[in-house]
């Protein structure tokens, strides 16, 4: 019998992701398109922007402050264009979608306060809020296996539908892993696979058996690795039965809702404050960035196994409230030793972060599918370990 108190020897853990048809992935891509095209012309725009969506609908609001001209009308269906709805008969086309704009510019006092008059060192942070990042030793990537693998299954089904090799396939989807894992005195050792949900939208012609044979051929058993494959994972694939009405057709769409799907799965933990449609001085998104860095590195040094780092800020305050670490008992060091390395090598003043990390570049729109981190990609310098002095 266990001791009171003391943790689960295995336990199952579960994360999600959804697809680039997804109505709130669908927004989240419009308004990091918005903001891109912003920073192409005006690297110093001030972007807060929302979209919703529904049938034959994409509304575009917030405040921007820009030097750059924008097409709203092209930028939004453009972006419906590349997702994949590109026809009435998928519930969304970007053809014939209606888009409204009802953007205005930033506040006179929330810019006084953040960056008027300030050197770029020296901007405060766009709001108050606590951000998050995590890292973990499970995977190459150095995020938790179920949200690495329920990521790659959705990017596999794009792929698939992309290049014809399931051509009934339908932008919008979601998936779903649960892990079996060991923990290893903090420690996260994963064991197997227990459980995958596929949910894909579909023409209505497939066959459902024929539509659950090909995702377990074409989309599952070329990501999943086999280390974590067995003959016993619990399979629901498309368990509705039916899935043809999809996209903001059969959901609303928000910016900002796959705040879980864009971070780490439901590990760690999360502030609460989006990143889509926010230009770099707002704190959500570039010290959320900031702070997979730091854990990244710290753990890519092997200074711990597995990292939380919270970081907090006050609106127009450049220096950040509070810096906390946490290495699940799996460190090195002390977590206080953590500490004053973070401190040593790390400046979080969002006007450093931004210098630090080049976040005035048009490179959001490719981060608003497929989550945030934990990709192998160039523009995502938040990716590249620092090397640490200690």
């Amino acid at each position: 019998m266990s001791k009171p108190g003391s943790p689960l020897e295995t336990f199952y853990f579960t994360s999600e992701c959804v697809s680039e048809g997804h109505p709130d992935k669908l927004c989240d891509q419009v308004s990091d398109a918005i903001l891109d095209a912003c920073l192409k012309e005006d690297p110093n725009s001030k972007v807060a922007c929302e979209s919703a969506a529904k049938t034959g609908l994409v509304f575009v609001f917030g405040e921007i402050t820009t030097k750059a001209n924008l097409d709203y009308q092209s930028i939004v269906r453009n972006v419906v264009k590349d997702i994949g709805f590109d026809d009435s008969s998928k519930g969304f086309d970007y053809k014939t979608c209606n888009v409204l704009v009802g953007i205005e510019k930033q506040s006179p006092d929330i810019a006084q306060a953040v960056h008027e008059n300030k050197k770029d060192e020296d901007i405060g942070a766009g709001d108050q809020g606590h951000m998050f990042g995590y890292a973990s030793d499970e995977t190459p990537e150095l995020m938790p296996l179920t949200h690495v693998l329920s990521t790659q299954l959705c990017q596999k089904l794009s792929e698939v539908r992309r290049n014809n090799t399931l051509k009934y396939l339908r932008p919008d989807g979601k998936t779903q892993v649960t892990v079996e894992y060991k923990d290893e005195n903090g420690a996260m050792k994963p064991q197997k696979v227990h459980t995958i949900v596929i949910s894909t939208q579909h023409d209505d012609v497939v066959t459902q058996e024929q539509l659950r044979k090909d995702l377990l051929e074409y989309v599952i058993k070329p990501v999943v690795p086999s280390q974590y494959w067995h003959d016993g994972v619990k399979l629901h694939l498309n368990p509705s039965g039916r899935f043809v009405i999809g996209g903001p057709q059969g959901d609303a769409g928000l910016t900002g809702r796959k705040i879980i799907v864009d971070s780490y799965g439901g590990w760690g933990a999360h502030g609460g404050g989006a990143f889509s449609g926010k230009d770099p001085t707002k704190v959500d998104r570039s010290a959320a960035y900031a702070a997979r860095w730091i854990a990244k590195s710290l753990v890519a040094a092997k200074l711990a196994r597995r990292v939380l780092v919270q970081v907090s800020y006050a609106i127009g305050v450049a220096h950040p409230m509070s810096i906390y670490v946490n290495s699940y008992g799996t460190g090195a060091k002390s977590d206080a030793e953590l500490l004053k390395v973070i401190e040593k090598n790390f400046d979080l003043r969002p006007g450093v972060i931004v210098k630090d990390l080049n976040l005035k570049r048009p490179i959001y729109y490719k981060t608003a599918r497929f989550g945030h981190f934990g990709r192998n990609e160039p523009e995502f310098t938040w990716e590249h370990p620092k090397k640490l002095n200690f």
